[in-house]
């Protein structure tokens, strides 16, 4: 029986690249750097700050200054994490699909709190999540099962009865080492080396909207 759906939230729930490559440009500007193309900065957001500032300044994490640098991200990014920020096209059809078929939705996200829950809020989102699990709640992030696993005990649901929808091979290994379904999409932040075919989800979809028909399949056999 299907009972809840969790989401990761960068390139999954949430298209935020806009707002990183946003401050990514300007702190460039700022330090009278010329601009970087765009999909530079999208191709690493799944890498966090470290690996957005390492690829928007080429410079090697090790090297002098760059800690400054990764900070001032940060200070940069709490100032501007939704402005940009929407849901991906589909995604609100998919939210109310969910919820019409009475099933249960949340986030679990590596994404520190200080930045997801604000941007849950503005967006709307807020009210709606059942759970928001963030690394300030556990000891171990994502691919470690222990942010799954606390928000199926908040939820009150049995993790074989939950989807958990990722766009990173450590979202899958989590679901997986959880107990949860798992499902990869394509449409995220996904390195261009890297091969979602590859994670051992039970499912790969393009797009939210395929999404409905994986949730359709799984209501259907319940």
């Amino acid at each position: 029986m299907l009972r809840a759906v969790l989401f990761d939230m960068d390139g999954t729930l949430l298209d935020t690249a806009p707002d990183f490559i946003a401050v990514c440009q300007a702190m460039l500007a700022a330090h009278g750097r010329a601009p970087i193309d765009d999909q530079r900065i999208q191709d690493v957001v799944s890498g966090g700050a470290r690996a957005m500032v390492a690829a928007t300044f080429d410079m090697d994490p090790e090297a002098p200054g760059f800690e400054a640098l990764r900070q001032e991200f940060l200070d940069r990014y709490q100032e501007h994490c939704a402005v940009f920020t929407r849901p991906y096209d589909g995604m609100a059809e998919l939210l109310e699909s969910i919820e019409q078929s009475r099933l249960i939705w949340g986030v679990v996200t590596n994404k520190p709190v200080r930045f997801a829950a604000p941007i849950m809020q503005q967006l709307g989102l807020a009210e709606r999540s059942a759970v928001l699990v963030c690394p300030d709640h556990v000891s171990k992030s994502k691919p470690d099962p222990e942010m799954l696993l606390l928000a199926c005990s908040q939820l009150k649901v049995d993790p074989s009865e939950v989807l958990f929808i990722g766009d990173d091979l450590r979202d899958i290994e989590s679901g997986r080492a959880a107990g949860t379904k798992t499902a990869a999409v394509r449409y995220g932040y996904i390195h261009p080396d890297d091969n979602p075919a590859h994670w051992g989800a039970d499912v790969i979809v393009d797009a939210p909207r395929d999404l409905l028909a994986v949730l359709d399949r799984a209501l259907c056999s319940c």
